[in-house]
């Protein structure tokens, strides 16, 4: 069984710092939830834990970062924009997970390791052409890019996503596309469904992808609720913001 390492320093201690040991103990269980459901699934390969901090505090992710947490998913550019150039000393990757709009490409490119809500053909020709310009300005790497597919029967229920027929076309359009990555798919479970059933449908989504396109290994599946089916079906990539972080922070 894999144990977390996030690298090879040293995570401090919460040392006077109320809100840092909260984080801590949230983390350490939640760490503890993957660990058993990748033993009980027979699996060798621990899940990526991705946190979401959307409306949290930088302080937060900075906090995250000390305990030795690498990947930090956000939902809206604004807030990722902000806190990933507040941060931008700190040594963590950021995902973009939410609804994106083609006209926030170029914003995005600027920071992400990831985008894991392509549902579009439009979105990856924004995209490719802002990774173009951020590759030429500043040298960074190829943008990671799951495809987010719906797994909603219920049209009234939907909860974003590409067609599970449309995903062959996506993958052709992202591989093709200089300086994306075609990493998986990314979805979201339908409201009060079965998370079971919605999972192992992704799984087989991701099956015949990935026997068109073998490196597109992803699955980015699973929030609080939900991980240790979506362990138990093969994510690659846990989301999870609320367990970790708690509640939203009051506004105003």
């Amino acid at each position: 069984m894999t144990s977390f390492d996030d690298g090879d320093e040293q995570r401090e201690e919460p040392v006077g710092d109320p809100r840092a040991a909260e984080l801590a103990e949230r983390l350490g269980l939640v760490r503890q939830r993957i660990e058993s459901a990748t033993r009980a699934a027979a699996r060798s390969d621990l899940p990526t834990l991705m946190v979401v901090t959307k409306f949290h505090p930088a302080a937060d992710v900075r906090r995250l970062a000390a305990l030795g947490v690498r990947d930090v998913g956000e939902n809206r550019d604004q807030e990722a924009a902000a806190k990933s150039a507040e941060l931008s000393e700190v040594d963590v990757r950021w995902h973009f997970i939410g609804q994106l709009q083609s006209n926030k490409a170029k914003s995005v490119a600027r920071y992400a390791a990831s985008v894991q809500s392509v549902d579009r053909p439009q979105l990856v020709e924004a995209l490719a052409k802002a990774v173009a310009r951020e590759k030429d300005a500043t040298g960074r790497s190829d943008l990671d890019c799951f495809i987010q597919v719906s797994l909603d029967h219920d049209a009234g229920a939907h909860r974003g996503g590409a067609s599970p027929a449309d995903v062959e076309l996506l993958g052709e359009k992202i591989e093709s596309a200089d300086g994306l990555v075609l990493s998986g798919l990314m979805a979201v479970a339908p409201l009060g469904g079965d998370p079971d059933a919605a999972f192992e449908r992704l799984a087989a989504i991701s099956e015949a992808l990935r026997a068109v396109h073998p490196a597109a290994v992803g699955i980015s599946a699973g929030m609080s609720q939900d991980l240790e089916s979506a362990v138990r079906f093969g994510a690659t990539h846990l989301r999870i913001g609320s367990d970790i972080l708690g509640s939203r922070p009051a506004v105003g």
